[in-house]
């Protein structure tokens, strides 16, 4: 599943998925809203863009870590702390593979994905530079 959505999604049943016939490791990356002043977070994203560059990056992994299974469900709207932002779900045959193909789509999501984020705080709010927007919530 290659998603932008306002929903949460459960975590427990894209894991159940990713264990393919042939899978030795499951790597879940599930970033979140985390509470450094913030209240608050409100996500935007060129979704048509955005979707196409989550498969492309999907793609590029799974060719380059030879894995076997890749969930990527980025949520937008506005999120508070504790709620997952970014849910990342790859199963691999072995772990060095699931941890790498894993990390590399986390970075190239940083680089390139037209996803954007406001942090609001009890001050206010401010948009995040750079990354696309990603900076604090999931690092």
């Amino acid at each position: 599943m290659i998603a932008i959505q306002t929903s949460d999604v459960d975590i427990g049943a894209l894991i159940a998925a990713a264990k393919e016939h042939g899978t030795g490791a499951v790597v879940v990356f599930d970033g979140i809203v985390r509470d450094d002043e913030i209240t608050e977070m409100e996500l935007e994203a060129y979704e048509e863009v955005a979707v196409k560059e989550l498969k492309k990056i999907a793609g590029e992994a799974t060719r380059q870590f030879g894995l076997l299974h890749v969930d990527i469900i980025h949520r937008i709207g506005r999120l508070v702390v504790g709620e997952n932002i970014l849910i990342i779900v790859v199963s691999a045959g072995h772990r060095k593979e699931a941890y790498a193909g894993s990390r590399f789509i986390i970075e190239e999501i940083k680089k390139g994905v037209p996803i954007w984020k406001k942090e609001l705080t009890r001050d206010g709010g401010r948009w995040v530079p750079g990354d696309h927007g990603h900076g604090k919530g999931y690092h």
